[in-house]
């Protein structure tokens, strides 16, 4: 279980350090930080954003459920997505397409028109590793899981299929696959996954403009998936300039670029966990999702004593990170 925690608190200590970067350049951050980046959690306890707080609500809206299917997880997760926007905590500067699903969620549209369905943005899959955490998923499940909770905002396939690829990475980690052997089973997924399109899970979001099959809606996605983490492949074999990792592998504003970017600064740093979420906040782009993702995945593959102790109790939402850990022991 020290896997999955190292994931769970990777997550929000990755965000925490990436909050005050985000929309800054690098040389702001380095006249702010240094020329090594952020470092240290700030305050006591360390604010996160709203990466942490919906991958809390997708990681609650899975906590103790028995069966997983779209019936029974569908209204779980739009309870808690619809709690989150109406939160009063809700003032990390959310993203309009999360805010604008929630609106029709809360209303009691279908999540298929609730939905924005041209969206790909990284809050598809900046709040998805929970799912990679639960103790033998079955696979098909965890992609059905995974790509729900992104159609229920982020409609666009690239959403689904980088949602799928950020859980699936997380739960090759915990299982004990090496970072470096990640991007690899991640082409090898886009190349199987590539035409299947979870039915079951998402109903008839296919049926968008332009779009002629639910295969070649989806295989949309994967391609564009596909190429994201070639860019990964391709920026690791070159030496490595420590500059900002965004210019390798993308902003992140978009979920496949997050994906990347996040994946590229774990690689980067494989053997230093701290460094990499560093990497990661020091960027020019969606600073706190792609620290949020490399801490994900960094924590997966080192677990819980990678990250510094006093890390632990100072993060925000300390209490609820640590209750979904003991959960997810209780389960194992």
């Amino acid at each position: 279980m020290e896997r999955i925690a190292g994931s769970l608190y990777g997550l929000a200590f990755g965000d925490a350090l990436g909050r005050p970067t985000e929309f800054l350049t690098v040389a702001e951050i380095d006249r702010r930080f240094g020329p090594t980046g952020p470092d240290d959690l700030e305050g006591d306890p360390a604010t996160v954003t709203d990466d942490t707080q919906m991958a809390l609500a997708v990681a609650w809206a899975l906590h103790g459920v028995d069966r997983y299917t779209a019936e029974v997880l569908e209204p779980r997760l739009r309870e808690r997505f619809v709690a989150w926007a109406h939160s009063p905590e809700n003032d990390r500067a959310p993203g309009t397409t999360c805010l604008h699903a929630c609106g029709g969620l809360a209303e009691g549209l279908p999540w298929v028109e609730a939905t924005v369905a041209g969206s790909k943005g990284c809050g598809a899959n900046m709040r998805v590793t929970p799912v990679g955490l639960l103790p033998g998923l079955d696979l098909d499940v965890l992609a059905g899981v995974s790509q729900l909770q992104a159609a229920m905002t982020h409609g666009h396939p690239t959403a689904l299929a980088a949602s799928e690829l950020t859980a699936y990475a997380t739960r090759l980690l915990v299982d004990g696959l090496a970072l470096a052997d990640v991007p690899a089973a991640l082409l090898q997924r886009c190349a199987d996954r590539r035409r299947v399109y979870q039915g079951d899970w998402l109903g008839a979001l296919w049926e968008a403009p332009g779009a002629t099959t639910p295969a070649d809606f989806i295989a949309r996605g994967w391609d564009e998936c596909a190429e994201a983490v070639q860019r990964v492949v391709a920026a690791l074999a070159a030496p490595d300039d420590g500059q900002d990792a965004c210019l390798a592998t993308g902003a992140g504003w978009i979920a496949e670029e997050a994906l990347a970017t996040g994946l590229y600064c774990a690689l980067r740093h494989a053997d230093d966990p701290v460094r990499s979420l560093v990497r990661a906040a020091r960027t020019s782009g969606d600073s706190d999702s792609i620290a949020a993702l490399a801490g994900a995945f960094t924590g997966a593959a080192h677990g819980l004593a990678a990250w510094p102790a006093d890390w632990v109790d100072r993060i925000e939402y300390a209490d609820q990170l640590a209750a979904l850990t003991r959960g997810a022991h209780e389960r194992a």
